[in-house]
């Protein structure tokens, strides 16, 4: 889930509604608002939240330190001045990257993605070597060759490849995939997502990817042993080509 703050309520509701045709649950806060939801938000609740974009609104030097003292998901700041003072001072402020609009959002979750990667190090996980995902919306590949997955089982599967060999709830994927405000769905529609992931998944690799247990949740758990002959890419050079690939003079928040 992505956290938008900004205190221009048509600007934030447009990060919000060109994330969700991206496929990526998130909900958009004045400064004011936020401060109240950061300083009584749960930790099952933080630990949802993928990444923070900041945007224009007064307490904006000081929120970084404030949201990094609770959670340690990339902050990306959005400034639509590209003058290097500015710049400078978001960095100081505590900010992980500093983009200028107009920017699409794919390389948002770009850069938000390899931003995380970064921090876990730059060995690929055991099932890197076998599925590649880009997590900002292309379609992984297995073995080389794109699967086309529904944008809710394409989150899903993001989020086990992130927690590769650890179980995770049905409530977690719910609150990465619908966010932990979605009221309108219940959590037992995880369960439809996941089976028809799995099975193709394990059409396409020949073996279960997905271990499902009663009362613990799931797992992606592919052997170490099963590699591909060419490494994958890494993902601040996946950016850069899909950047160059899907030039496009939209951003947001200007339209789609």
């Amino acid at each position: 889930m992505y956290i938008i703050v900004d205190d221009r309520e048509s600007v934030a509701n447009s990060y919000v509604g060109g994330l969700v045709r991206e496929g990526v649950s998130s909900i958009g806060f004045s400064s004011g608002e936020f401060w109240d939801w950061l300083q009584s938000a749960s930790e099952s609740d933080l630990a949802a939240v993928d990444a923070f974009i900041l945007g224009d609104c007064d307490a904006r030097g000081s929120l970084p330190r404030a949201m990094r003292k609770r959670s340690s998901a990339p902050i990306i700041a959005v400034s639509g001045q590209k003058m290097l003072k500015n710049t400078l001072e978001l960095f100081e402020s505590g900010v992980d990257d500093v983009v200028h609009v107009p920017v699409h959002l794919r390389e948002i979750l770009a850069r938000t993605a390899a931003i995380a990667r970064r921090r876990v190090g730059e060995l690929p996980r055991p099932c890197e070597t076998r599925i590649q995902v880009f997590f900002n919306g292309r379609d992984p590949e297995i073995a080389g060759h794109a699967l086309t997955l529904p944008r809710r089982e394409l989150r899903i599967l993001e989020y086990m490849v992130s927690n590769h060999g650890k179980w995770i709830t049905k409530t977690q994927i719910f609150n990465a995939v619908y966010g932990i405000f979605e009221s309108t769905f219940d959590e037992s529609v995880i369960e439809s997502h996941v089976s028809k992931l799995r099975k193709k998944l394990r059409d396409r690799l020949g073996f279960d990817a997905i271990v499902a247990r009663r009362y613990v949740g799931y797992r992606l758990d592919i052997p170490a042993g099963e590699t591909l002959d060419e490494p994958m890419q890494e993902l601040d050079e996946v950016g850069i080509l899909l950047n160059r690939a899907h030039a496009v003079s939209a951003a947001y928040p200007a339209g789609n």
